[in-house]
């Protein structure tokens, strides 16, 4: 039976209303923090992000590390580093070990813009940071994480905005409490397709199905032995939404597989990191 493609559109309006407000909050600070997701190191970065950013320093902070094969991510740290020329570090929303130090990265690497302001006879204030990246890839998680320590909302600053709200991490470090949105192009549907696959595009763009079927035909060998180990199902049976609907049981009235109850069973699994810990770029 020939399975639909996956196929995910994204509005041109909506995509120029969003550069439009990043361009916007960029003007506002020193240095940004771009949030990817550690399970897709590629595909949930934006190509052009030198083009959108320009000269902002830039923090690569890789997040759900914690569903990720350590050892790849390594390799993955290193490529990425190599690649953008800037720093790489890995968070997770469950554990606060890494907050000083993503803190201390953050004014670190504004320290240049502060060093050039004061050069101009301007007093030295806290590095102004925000956080950067694409639909769904934990921005608002981070913003959370990095604000839950400190509660001092300091509010609209005199001659940079009436809008926007900043908290005051610590005496060196300002963040902008909105995340800014990267839009996503809508020509690259491999990329779009893995996005799903992590729950980085909206539910009502998709169909679980289709989604599902899309991630199984792209697993490595390793892969598909660790889902067939994990939905019980034996080296000679193929991986298809069917056998494993078959291996659980899981049929509606007239004897038929429930495929729709599989789909989203396998992709929750895959999301929460039960099957595995995976990279799929």
């Amino acid at each position: 039976m020939k399975k639909d493609k996956l196929h995910i559109h994204w509005y041109p309006g909506h995509i120029a209303k969003a550069e439009r407000k990043l361009k916007e909050q960029l003007t506002l600070v020193d240095a940004v923090i771009e949030v990817l997701d550690a399970r897709l190191p590629l595909s949930s970065s934006y190509d052009n992000i030198t083009g959108l950013l320009g000269e902002k320093p830039r923090l690569l902070l890789l997040n759900k590390a914690d569903l990720t094969d350590k050892n790849e991510l390594k390799k993955w740290i290193s490529i990425l580093e190599e690649k953008h020329g800037v720093p790489v570090l890995t968070t997770d929303a469950k554990n606060s070990k890494d907050l000083n130090f993503i803190v201390k990265k953050a004014v670190e690497i504004s320290e240049p813009r502060i060093q050039a302001l004061m050069k101009k006879g301007l007093l030295r204030r806290p590095a102004r940071v925000m956080v950067v990246g694409m639909p769904n890839v934990g921005k608002s998680s981070i913003i959370n994480k990095l604000t839950k320590s400190s509660k001092t909302k300091i509010g609209a600053k005199a001659g940079v905005t009436r809008q926007q709200q900043w908290v005051r991490i610590n005496p060196q470090l300002e963040l902008l409490d909105t995340p800014g949105i990267i839009p996503m192009k809508q020509d690259d549907q491999e990329r779009a397709r893995k996005l799903a696959f992590v729950n980085s595009v909206s539910e009502n763009a998709y169909s679980n199905e289709i989604v599902a079927n899309e991630l199984l035909s792209i697993l490595t060998p390793n892969q598909i032995e660790k889902f067939k180990e994990y939905y019980k199902l034996d080296e000679t049976t193929d991986l298809t939404l069917e056998n494993i609907a078959q291996a659980r049981n899981w049929i509606v009235a007239g004897g038929k597989l429930d495929i729709e109850r599989t789909s989203v069973y396998l992709l929750r699994d895959f999301r929460e990191g039960k099957i595995g810990k995976f990279i799929l770029d």
